[in-house]
C-alpha cells in the first residue's frame, strides 16, 4: 500500500548526526560556500524580511551581512518548528500533510549546509556562482499581491511600560458600492517604529497589536450595528501570513459594509508607539459565483483552561462533529503564551489520523493553507480534534512567572485554545467529485491511502441512483 505524503525527507537522524559532526569530517565533505549554497537559501526563505528596509533585525544580503551571524543563522534555522525558529514556519515534518502553498521552510540538506558553512569558517566562494541579486519595492507592502480595496483603521496610541489592553475600536468604513467577493484578504500594522525595531524582546517585538478579531456589517442611520448581518473574516494576530480563500469559495463582502471589532489586543513594545491597522481585500471578477458554502465551525475551547505552574507538556484537547462534508483549507493554531504546539487530528471510523502538528510562537502566528491537492476532504460525521501542548516552565521565554497558575482569558498570561483554520462545506455531489478529482491528480488506486482523504481509496463510494433500485439489488445479491 502507498502513503500519499507528496513530499519525501531525509532520515531526521542523519541530519542530526551531520549538524553535530566534528569540524574536522565536516572540512571533508564537498565545499559549501556563501554564494553557491547559502546566498540562494537566504533569496528564498529570509531577504523579504532581513534587508535594508525590512521587519528583520539585520539584513543578511551581502557576504559581510551574514558572515558574522553564521553561527546564530545556523542556531535559529536548527530549531526548525519551534518558537523562535528562522523562517518563522512552524510545521513538523516528520507527520502529517507535507504539502502547503507559500511555504518558505527549509530542507534537511539546506539546514545541513548552513550548519557545514558556518563551522567550517564561512567560506566566501567564486562571485561567479552567486544567484542575481534580489530587487525590492518597499513600495509594494502586500505579501498576497496589490489589493483592490485598502480600509485603513483609525491610528491608535500606545505608551511604553503601559499594561496590556483589550476593547473594541472605532469601526471603518470599506466605502465598497457593489457585492463583491473577496480572493484573499491580508492586514498589516503600520506604526512609526523604525524599521530595526526597538530592541526589546516583547510578544510581537516592534508592534502593538496583538490581534484583532474583526468582522464586517452594516450600520444604520445612526451609526450602530444592523443586528445579524455581521460576516466573519480570519482573525489579524501579529506576524500573520495573508488569508487565501479556496478559489472556489470566496468569501462576500457586501456593499455599504463597515469593519467593525469588539477585540482588539493592545501591548507596549517598549517605545511610545502610534500604529494603525491596514485591511486590503482582493477581489474575484464581478461575475464571479463562488461553488462551495464557507464553513464557521467551532473547535477549540477559551472557558475552562487550567495550566499548573511550573510545568511542562500539559494537555488541552477539544472535539467537534463535521456535519457536513468538509474540505480543511488552513490550519491556525491560537494559543496564548504558554502554548509550545498543537496537532489536528481526524477520527472517521476506527481510523484515527494525525492531518497535522506545527510548532507555536506567540510572536509569529501563523495560519498554514494546504496545497490544493493536500487539502483535507473529510466525510460528514469526522470527528475534527484538536491537542494543545502547553509548557509553562522557565524554559518558555514568553511566560512572565511561570510559578502562577494559569487559566482562560483574553491577556497573552492567560489562555485560549482554539483552531483558527478556514473550511469549507460541500454537498454529496461536490465531495465526490473532489475525491475523484484527487484520485486523478494523484493517481490513486484502489489500495492507496492519502492523508486527510479516508474515502480516497475507496472509488466505488459514490451516490446511490434510488432507494427502490438498491433494494432490488440488494434483494438479489442475497438470493
Amino acid at each position: 500500500m502507498r502513503i500519499i505524503t507528496t513530499v519525501s525527507t531525509l532520515a531526521s537522524a542523519a541530519v542530526a548526526a551531520l549538524l553535530y559532526m566534528p569540524v574536522a569530517l565536516l572540512a571533508q565533505s564537498e565545499d559549501v560556500t556563501f554564494h553557491k549554497d547559502i546566498e540562494p537559501i537566504l533569496q528564498r526563505s529570509c531577504q523579504s524580511c532581513h534587508r535594508d528596509g525590512g521587519a528583520g533585525p539585520m539584513p543578511l544580503v551581502t557576504f559581510e551581512q551574514v558572515a558574522p551571524y553564521a553561527g546564530l543563522i545556523e542556531y535559529k534555522t536548527g530549531l526548525r518548528d519551534r518558537a523562535g525558529a528562522m523562517p518563522p514556519w512552524y510545521m513538523e515534518k516528520n507527520i502529517g500533510i507535507q504539502d502547503y502553498k507559500d511555504d518558505p521552510s527549509l530542507n534537511d540538506e539546506e539546514l545541513a549546509a548552513i550548519s557545514t558553512w558556518a563551522r567550517t569558517g564561512t567560506p566566501k566562494g567564486d562571485i561567479a556562482d552567486a544567484p542575481e541579486p534580489l530587487v525590492f519595492d518597499d513600495s509594494i507592502k502586500w505579501r498576497a499581491g496589490e489589493p483592490d480595496l485598502v480600509v485603513v483603521m483609525d491610528d491608535i496610541t500606545k505608551l511604553a511600560g503601559t499594561a496590556d489592553w483589550w476593547g473594541e475600536i472605532p469601526s471603518a468604513p470599506t466605502g465598497l458600492t457593489e457585492d463583491r467577493y473577496v480572493k484573499s484578504v491580508e492586514v498589516i500594522e503600520v506604526n512609526d517604529v523604525p524599521s530595526a525595531g526597538t530592541g526589546r524582546e516583547t510578544v510581537g517585538g516592534r508592534y502593538i497589536f496583538h490581534h484583532m478579531i474583526w468582522a464586517t456589517a452594516q450600520m444604520d442611520e445612526n451609526g450602530e450595528r444592523v443586528p445579524g448581518l455581521s460576516i466573519p473574516w480570519p482573525v489579524h494576530e501579529v506576524g500573520r501570513n495573508a488569508d487565501i480563500f479556496d478559489e472556489e469559495a470566496g468569501r462576500l463582502l457586501k456593499a455599504g459594509s463597515w469593519i467593525v471589532s469588539d477585540s482588539v489586543h493592545l501591548h507596549s513594545n517598549g517605545v511610545d508607539t502610534v500604529g494603525h491597522l491596514e485591511v486590503g481585500f482582493r477581489f474575484h471578477d464581478k461575475d464571479y459565483k463562488p461553488k462551495y458554502q464557507n464553513a464557521f465551525i467551532g473547535l477549540g475551547n477559551g472557558v475552562d483552561i487550567s495550566i499548573q505552574g511550573s510545568k511542562k507538556d500539559q494537555e488541552l484537547h477539544a472535539y467537534t462533529v463535521l456535519e457536513q462534508h468538509t474540505k480543511v483549507i488552513t490550519f491556525e493554531p491560537h494559543l496564548h503564551a504558554p502554548g509550545e504546539r498543537m496537532c489536528l487530528e481526524a477520527i472517521w471510523g476506527y481510523t484515527v489520523e494525525t492531518l497535522s502538528c506545527v510548532g507555536y510562537d506567540h510572536n509569529w502566528v501563523r495560519g498554514y493553507p494546504y496545497a490544493e491537492d493536500a487539502a483535507p476532504l473529510l466525510p460528514k460525521g469526522t470527528i475534527l480534534h484538536i491537542v494543545g501542548y502547553m509548557n509553562n516552565t522557565e524554559s518558555n521565554p514568553n511566560v512572565p512567572d511561570p510559578r502562577n497558575w494559569q487559566g482562560s482569558g483574553n491577556r497573552s498570561v492567560t489562555n485560549m485554545f482554539i483552531d483558527l483554520g478556514i473550511r469549507v462545506t460541500m454537498t454529496d455531489e461536490q465531495f465526490y467529485e473532489a475525491m475523484e478529482e484527487r484520485r486523478q491528480s494523484l493517481n490513486l488506486g484502489p489500495n492507496d491511502h492519502v492523508i486527510g482523504c479516508p474515502l480516497c481509496g475507496a472509488p466505488l463510494v459514490a451516490p446511490l441512483a434510488d432507494v427502490e433500485g438498491n433494494a432490488e439489488t440488494a434483494a438479489s445479491d442475497d438470493d
